[in-house]
């Protein structure tokens, strides 16, 4: 049996004529970029968000960069984030000349672990940067009160988490309108994918969603005059027109995604002491971007299940902190050791809402085989 770690040809066949039919319409329309539909899915994300502004860009990257320009982060100024993830978010703190600080992670839900992030404040910290890591929002509740406390920006990594909730003590929110600025990525294996790149900037702040959409397009407002140095990072009408489509249908994805996750967590149960399954924070909704468990033996586990047919992938194998081209910040093995510790285990499981039932137990009854085995 083959069964790939994520099948997008899956879900298109699921909704081949509404796609179609939107793309048709932005073909004939002649209007390809920032057209309605980048209009009508900025107003519609920002509803379905709970947020008062979105701003549609080129990319999940272009959003971390784009939010960080909008509040004026720049040389000298630090930001702190987790060094388990993909490098783009401490590249976008890199590409706006800022300087990126990591703090661990929690052990159990891979996300930068709070009471690690006011051991590195310093008089040149500007803002935190929290990375909601395989669709389960990191402890936004203790990392708002520490920005709160220290006048701190906080800017969410959402790419991975759209849909996901945080529960505070008297009110849910989605990942990505929590923090003063929240940033989504339209990557096609998302939970909600586009036909290529796109992302997006969630704010409740009308002035910084004015410079953001000013900054997207060369910093103009109006044709040929310029009032800042910009980007070139629009969304266009046909990435547009198919999310708008997606959006439709991305709580029953989100669903989808949850009850594959519950049937592997049931059948991998007996497996307790060589996996871990995924843990679920009691105060927020997991969507289930990847599947990621930890494994003895990961790589090994891994080459037995591509020969088994399965798709895998390790999420992430080297800490931002052990990267060549981060030797210049002075981190050393051993700097951020729940991290390491992590990138030596995890290993993610094919996830996505079509994935069926005797799939999933393929994978189980695979996994059981390697270890019954060594």
């Amino acid at each position: 049996m083959q069964i790939p770690l994520v099948d997008l040809k899956s879900q298109y066949e699921t909704i081949k004529n509404e796609i179609n039919e939107a793309i048709e319409k932005v073909l004939s329309s002649g209007k390809y970029i920032l057209g309605l539909n980048v209009k009508s899915l900025e107003d519609e994300i920002a509803r379905y968000c709970g947020v008062s502004y979105a701003v549609g860009v080129a990319s999940g990257t272009d959003a971390l960069v784009l939010a960080l320009s909008a509040l004026g982060i720049g040389e000298e100024d630090e930001v702190i984030t987790t060094p388990f993830t993909f490098f783009a978010t401490a590249e976008a703190i890199t590409q706006v000349r800022a300087r990126p600080v990591f703090a661990d992670i929690e052990e159990e839900s891979f996300n930068i672990d709070p009471a690690k992030i006011e051991e590195k404040l310093t008089k040149k910290t500007k803002a935190i940067m929290p990375v909601h890591l395989y669709g389960q929002p990191a402890s936004m509740g203790s990392i708002m009160e520490i920005a709160g406390r220290h006048n701190l920006h906080v800017i969410e990594d959402a790419a991975q988490a759209f849909g996901a909730e945080y529960k505070f003590s008297r009110s849910t929110k989605k990942a990505g309108s929590i923090g003063h600025l929240g940033c989504l990525s339209f990557y096609p294996t998302k939970n909600i994918g586009g036909c290529g790149d796109g992302g997006m900037i969630l704010t409740h702040h009308e002035k910084i969603a004015e410079r953001l959409r000013v900054l997207r397009v060369h910093g103009t407002k109006s044709l040929y005059i310029h009032s800042m140095v910009g980007y070139n990072s629009r969304l266009d009408e046909l990435q547009a027109a198919a999310l708008r489509v997606k959006l439709k249908h991305v709580d029953r994805w989100i669903e989808m995604r949850r009850q594959n996750a519950s049937l592997y967590d049931e059948l991998l149960s007996s497996s307790k002491g060589l996996v871990t399954v995924p843990y679920q924070v009691p105060s927020a909704l997991h969507t289930f971007c990847a599947y990621t468990i930890r494994a003895h033996q990961r790589d090994r586990l891994r080459d037995y299940l591509t020969k088994k047919g399965v798709g895998t992938r390790v999420y992430y194998p080297l800490p931002l902190h052990l990267q060549e081209v981060y030797a210049g910040l002075g981190y050393k093995r051993g700097d951020f050791p729940v991290s390491e510790k992590a990138s030596q285990e995890v290993i993610s499981l094919p996830m996505y809402p079509e994935l069926k039932e005797e799939q999933i137990e393929f994978v189980v009854r695979e996994i059981k085989n390697f270890f019954s085995q060594i």
